[in-house]
């Protein structure tokens, strides 16, 4: 279950702009989540954006170093959201809002706060 396909991947234009739209926001150090439930026919349950600002890192060197950890700490630790969740699929933005480059043993702890957080929301 440790994998990250494209169909996980949240690449429709207009999901994205839904998300933004009517998307609820949990902020935690460092991250914000903004996720939306939606009635889809996809085959995951999860869909998830990753995003690092350009205004905050200038370089593309540091801007994917950081969602290569992003990505890596969410694939290890996504089994939790995929067994709450059967008959909707979850939209996830995971943006990442610091200043400075975080060692992965962080970024992965703080994701895991914010899905902690995230999952009594879902149950609601």
């Amino acid at each position: 279950m440790q994998t990250f396909s494209k169909s996980e991947r949240l690449c429709s234009k207009v999901l994205i702009d839904k998300v933004f739209e009517k998307g609820k926001v949990i902020v935690g150090p460092s991250f914000k989540l903004i996720w939306l439930c939606e009635e889809l026919q996809e085959a995951a349950g999860v869909q998830v954006l990753i995003s690092v600002p350009k205004r905050n890192f200038k370089k593309a060197v540091d801007r994917n170093k950081i969602k290569r950890r992003m990505r890596e700490a969410y694939r290890k630790n996504k089994e939790a959201i995929y067994n709450i969740n059967k008959d909707k699929t979850v939209c996830l933005m995971l943006m990442y809002t610091g200043k400075t480059i975080i060692p992965y043993a962080e970024a992965e702890e703080k994701i895991i706060k914010l899905l902690q957080r995230l999952i009594p929301e879902i149950r609601k």
